[in-house]
């Protein structure tokens, strides 16, 4: 198997668990099974399922900063194959460390939704 597919189903589970133990979700978030993942339509829908109202896109890249450049608008186009009002990306660094990447539309409607406006 590939390395690299092997490293970023990796990086899926070990998310997909973060994600279910900081949101307390049951039944748990996982990682979509499938190549591509995408709906009947052929858009791509994120790769964790379990995050209500959310298409999750996860990204563990040795170049970490251009995941974080580059992610975050296709997590975007993947809450819209989905039908989902939210979208987020999770970027592992070096070391281990997940980031929440979103695109300041991203970071708007959470605050809209915080605020109540």
């Amino acid at each position: 198997m590939n390395p690299q597919k092997i490293k970023g189903d990796a990086a899926e589970r070990s998310a997909a668990q973060l994600l279910t133990d900081l949101l307390g979700l049951d039944p748990p978030a996982r990682r979509k099974l499938g190549a591509g993942r995408t709906t009947a339509a052929g858009g791509d829908t994120g790769d964790i399922e379990g995050v209500p109202d959310h298409a999750i896109q996860i990204a563990s890249w040795n170049d970490a900063a251009a995941a974080a450049r580059t992610k975050p608008a296709e997590a975007e186009q993947q809450a819209q194959n989905l039908g989902v009002n939210h979208s987020a990306t999770l970027v592992r660094f070096r070391g281990g460390k997940w980031v929440v990447v979103l695109t300041l539309a991203q970071w708007a409607r959470y605050l809209k939704l915080i605020w109540r406006i």
